[in-house]
């Protein structure tokens, strides 16, 4: 049957049949959520009621969002997690990469593997296990801190009574940005082993016959050949880290903690559609955070822009 229909088709028309599929489903699945979103932020809609429920409001959506205190309080949750868990993972990611690329041969894709392992696993799984590891009372990491007590010199370490990790306001962001900073940290040692192994061996070899020392090679060879991978690594963690879910969420079931101390905009925005029933500030808070992560996209960007004389 393919044979009789392609014939009858000019060899112009082919190209756009053959993208038909990818450009139906992209229509569907991508610019119209998109689009029926950016319509919502200016609707007062109640789905439960149907769509002939909704009411134009203009920009009161985007005007109550932008006074209301837990959009705020959120937004600083996610931008405090973005920091304390994205920063630490390119701090250790690239000297873990470098001493990976230099230290390991035969054995290298099976110690990456292991790294990278957390990254694909599932978050439900990696929260859940972290939930236990948390316990106040038999979690292995209240049992490791005290066990601290007993070796010389790190007892003061040893906290005085076991840490409330994910039930005391000021210990909910800490427990998220260490499962956070777990489970990606991986994914970032892949990106910058990747990008040293297209650094030519031959100038590292000068760098030696001219005396300098590992640590001198890898501050002003290695380092300076990493920025393009490191802008990208940042940005990701950047737009990620913004947008942060399903970690937050399952470790402080759905309700971002003690005082709302866990609470993402990304919570925020599904708790206001489907626990407030108000998708139309729902989406006005989408659009708003679209904004916050282009702005810091932007910023990023601005950073990493090479500040070299120009011709």
């Amino acid at each position: 049957m393919t044979r009789r229909l392609l014939p009858r088709l000019s060899p112009q028309a082919v190209p756009y049949v053959l993208l038909s599929p990818f450009v139906v489903l992209f229509l569907v699945f991508g610019v119209f959520p998109l689009a029926f979103s950016f319509f919502l932020a200016f609707q007062s809609w109640e789905p439960t009621a149907g769509l002939a429920s909704m009411k134009f409001v203009g920009l009161d959506n985007f005007a109550f969002a932008i006074t209301d205190e837990w959009f705020w309080k959120s937004l600083k949750n996610t931008a405090w997690l973005a920091v304390a868990a994205g920063v630490p993972q390119h701090v250790v990611a690239i000297p873990l990469a470098y001493f990976i690329h230099t230290s390991f041969k035969r054995t290298r894709n099976s110690v990456i593997g292991a790294y990278f392992l957390p990254y694909i696993t599932s978050t439900v799984a990696i929260a859940m296990m972290f939930s236990t590891l948390f316990s106040t009372d038999y979690g292995l990491i209240n049992v490791g801190l005290h066990a601290l007590g007993d070796v010389p010199g790190l007892g003061w370490l040893a906290p005085a009574a076991p840490i409330d990790w994910l039930g005391r306001a000021e210990n909910v962001k800490p427990a998220i940005a260490m499962v956070v900073f777990w489970r990606y940290v991986g994914f970032n040692t892949v990106l910058y082993l990747a990008a040293l192994q297209t650094i030519p061996g031959d100038i590292y070899e000068a760098a030696t016959m001219d005396g300098a020392g590992r640590w001198q090679q890898f501050w002003y060879i290695t380092l300076p050949s990493l920025q393009p991978m490191i802008y990208f690594g940042v940005t990701l963690s950047v737009i990620g880290g913004l947008q942060l879910f399903e970690e937050p969420f399952i470790l402080t079931g759905g309700r971002g903690g003690t005082d709302q101390s866990g609470m993402t905009t990304a919570m925020y925005m599904y708790r206001t559609a489907f626990e407030f029933n108000d998708f139309g500030g729902a989406s006005a808070l989408s659009w708003l955070l679209f904004v916050f992560v282009a702005l810091l996209t932007w910023l990023t960007n601005r950073a990493f822009k090479p500040r070299g004389p120009t011709r």
